[in-house]
């Protein structure tokens, strides 16, 4: 009993001491890291990065309508998108009635012209008698009174002719401006009605077309007069256009601002259209990497970010605006972050690096451009 005793205890040492190891030593593979050069997220201004929708609108429309209410429409002589002059005749009221008043306001006109001379010879006869005794101070006062009453009379009847004569002229309703004919709402016989809502002709003010875009407030700041904007239109046409206006106002609730684009004079923009906007002008400061760091697979874009261990990790990346060879981070890393440039593609997550700046020399053949 006393030998499998010892024999024991000497198998329970041994399996002590066999498992009693010691660990293995951990390789640091830092030593022979590859080195890469890096760049950051850093925030840059970058142009042209906005593009907005709009309506194309008249810079200025006219509104043209009758003065007068109860005539008829004798003629409409224009057609809408007739191009006019200023004062070209564009309808016609039936001027009839208005001759027959203006025949028998002419003759009243003259009836007191002769009332009025035979006042006026009256008054002078009795010139002066004043004081003589041949008339009574009375007679003589009554004369001059009736002269100076039948001259006003004149001036009155004068005065209702030269009314009934001004309405014979806007009996032809004529252009206010020169410029597009946009809508005509009367008919030749229809009975002219002096309105504000519906007028009988719409028209845009020399044929002048600009682009009303929606723009954010965020981005309103950013926009000045006169910058240069592209606009493509739906037949794939590209015209270059320039800031004109920018409303003070921004809608309190879809938190838009208007900028009115004026456009040159071409006869396929048409109010009511639409059209998209670019402003090549505009810069706006974001976050962005240099393009080569975004490497491209199967799940889209992405980045190598090098942590503070000098180990790489990627990171899935959504980009906006391209300029300079920069690209707009709209979701990755944060600013101040360091990205791998183009040695991307033969670093793994998980790899440890040696950064080198973008501008710095490489220190072997191994540094990455």
């Amino acid at each position: 009993m006393a030998a499998a005793l010892i024999l024991t205890l000497v198998s329970m040492t041994g399996g002590l001491v066999a498992c009693a190891k010691k660990p293995e030593p951990v390789v640091d593979d830092r030593a022979s890291a590859r080195s890469v050069r890096v760049g950051q997220v850093e925030p840059r201004p970058l142009a042209g990065g906005l593009s907005t929708s709009g309506v194309l609108v008249s810079r200025e429309e006219a509104a043209v309508n009758s003065e007068l209410s109860g005539y008829r429409v004798a003629k409409v002589y224009v057609e809408a998108d007739a191009h006019v002059s200023a004062g070209q005749p564009l309808a016609q009221l039936d001027d009839t009635l208005l001759k027959a008043q203006i025949a028998q306001q002419t003759a009243l006109v003259a009836q007191q012209q002769v009332a009025a001379e035979q006042a006026d010879t009256q008054a002078n006869d009795v010139k002066g008698l004043d004081g003589q005794g041949v008339l009574a101070k009375e007679q003589i006062d009554q004369r001059r009174f009736q002269a100076r009453s039948a001259r006003a009379a004149l001036q009155a009847q004068t005065a209702q002719l030269s009314d009934l004569k001004t309405r014979e002229e806007r009996l032809t309703i004529r252009a206010p401006v020169a410029g597009l004919v946009l809508e005509r709402n009367v008919r030749p016989g229809d009975i002219s009605v002096v309105s504000a809502t519906t007028p009988m002709f719409r028209m845009a003010r020399d044929n002048l077309v600009e682009l009303e875009a929606q723009i954010d407030e965020g981005s309103m700041g950013g926009i000045r007069v006169g910058d240069a904007v592209q606009v493509s239109l739906p037949d794939g046409a590209t015209i270059t256009g320039r800031v004109r206006l920018i409303d003070p106002n921004v809608d309190a609730q879809t938190k838009l601002g208007k900028v009115r684009v004026a456009l040159p004079v071409r006869t396929d923009l048409r109010p009511g259209g639409f059209g998209r906007a670019v402003f090549v002008g505009l810069s706006r400061t974001v976050p962005a990497v240099p393009e080569t760091a975004i490497r491209y697979d199967a799940n889209g874009a992405s980045v190598m970010v090098v942590g503070a261990d000098d180990r790489v990790s990627q990171v899935p990346v959504r980009t906006g605006d391209h300029s300079g060879g920069y690209a707009e981070l709209l979701q990755g890393p944060p600013a101040g972050s360091r990205v791998l440039l183009g040695a991307a593609a033969f670093v793994l997550p998980g790899d440890a690096v040696k950064p080198i700046a973008a501008d710095a020399k490489a220190p072997d053949s191994r540094a990455s451009r």
